[in-house]
C-alpha cells in the first residue's frame, strides 16, 4: 500500500489496495439495494467496475446532500472535501477507497474532472437550500448537474467518446431526472423539497410551496405538462444514440427503456396518488430488456 498526503480530513495513511477499494464499493451498492447493477450486467467487467465506481462516488455525495443529521454548513465542508478528492484524482493521486477504485478508470475511458465536479455542485444545490419550485433555468442546471453529468461520465465508460454520445448524456439525463422528480414528489415534499417548474405551478393557479402543491387538483395537468417534458428528451436521446455506437449506447438505451416505462406508468396513474410509488416489477424489467435486446 502507497501513502500520499492528504488535505481537510484527508490524512496521512495506508490506502487500501484496488482489490479492498472494490469490495468497498460493492458493499456501498449493496447497501443501496439499487437496480442500477442489472442495467451494467452487459458491460465488460472493467467497464462494470468503473461504472460501480462512478456510483458509489454518487451514492455517496448525495447521502451527504439528503442528510438529516448534518448541518448545512457541515455539508458544505464534506463536499468542498470530495472536490478536492477530484482535484487529487485528476492529478492520478487516490485519497480515499471510492478514488482508489476510480483511478484506473480515469486515463482508461479519459474520464473528465469537470463533470465529477459537476456532480458536486449539483449536491451544493439541495445542501444549500431546500429546492422549491425552481425556476425553469435553475431547474434545467440542477438536471444538468445531477444526472446529465453522471451521464457525460458514462458513455465514456461505455464507450463512446463522441459530441453525440454528449448529447445522449444532455437529453437522457434530463429526461430521467424530470422522471425522477414526477416519481418522488411525496418523498420529496417530506423533506420541504418541490422541484417542479415554478413557471408550470404558477401558469395553472398552484402556489409554489410542497403542501400546497400537492394537495392542489390542478397538480396532474402540471405533471402531464411536465411529463411531455420528459417524453421530449427520451425522444431527443433515442435519436442521438442512433448516431452513437451502437454496442457502446447498449446500457443507456437499457436505462432509458427503464425510465420512459416508468413515466408511462405515472402518465396511466395521473398523479391521483402520489403516494403510491411507481416501479417496475422484475417481469417488467425482463421484458422491456428483452425488447431492448431485440431492437438493438
Amino acid at each position: 500500500m502507497g501513502k500520499i498526503p492528504h488535505s481537510g480530513d484527508d490524512r496521512l495513511h495506508d490506502l487500501p489496495s484496488r482489490a479492498e477499494a472494490e469490495a468497498h464499493v460493492q458493499r456501498i451498492m449493496q447497501q443501496s439495494r439499487s437496480s442500477f447493477s442489472a442495467g451494467m450486467a452487459c458491460l465488460p467487467p472493467d467497464r462494470r467496475r468503473a461504472m460501480h465506481a462512478l456510483y458509489a462516488f454518487c451514492r455517496v455525495v448525495d447521502d451527504i446532500a439528503d442528510s438529516e443529521s448534518l448541518s448545512a454548513d457541515e455539508k458544505l465542508r464534506q463536499l468542498a472535501l470530495w472536490d478536492d478528492r477530484i482535484i487529487h484524482l485528476g492529478h492520478g493521486q487516490a485519497t480515499e477507497a471510492i478514488t482508489v477504485a476510480l483511478r484506473p478508470h480515469v486515463a482508461d475511458f479519459d474520464l473528465r474532472m469537470n463533470d465529477f465536479h459537476d456532480i458536486i455542485a449539483g449536491m451544493r444545490m439541495d445542501a444549500i437550500t431546500t429546492l422549491c419550485a425552481p425556476d425553469a433555468a435553475t431547474l434545467d442546471l440542477y438536471c444538468d448537474r445531477v444526472a446529465s453529468a453522471v451521464g457525460r461520465i458514462s458513455v465514456r465508460i461505455f464507450g463512446d467518446r463522441s459530441a453525440d454520445a454528449d448529447q445522449v448524456a444532455y437529453h437522457l439525463g434530463r429526461a430521467l431526472q424530470l422522471t425522477n422528480i414526477l416519481r418522488d414528489l411525496a418523498e420529496d415534499a417530506a423533506r420541504g423539497r418541490l422541484y417542479l417548474p415554478r413557471d408550470l405551478l404558477l401558469d395553472y393557479g398552484i402556489p409554489p410551496s410542497p403542501t400546497d402543491a400537492l394537495t392542489h387538483p390542478q397538480l396532474p395537468l402540471v405533471c402531464t405538462k411536465l411529463a411531455k417534458r420528459a417524453g421530449g428528451h427520451f425522444l431527443q436521446a433515442e435519436q442521438a444514440a442512433a448516431r452513437c455506437d451502437k454496442t457502446a449506447m447498449r446500457p443507456a438505451r437499457l436505462m432509458g427503456t427503464y425510465y420512459a416505462a416508468i413515466l408511462e406508468k405515472l402518465r396511466k396513474h395521473g398523479w391521483k396518488n402520489i403516494h403510491d410509488r411507481v416501479s417496475l416489477s422484475p417481469l417488467e424489467k425482463i421484458w422491456l430488456t428483452c425488447q431492448c435486446a431485440l431492437a438493438a
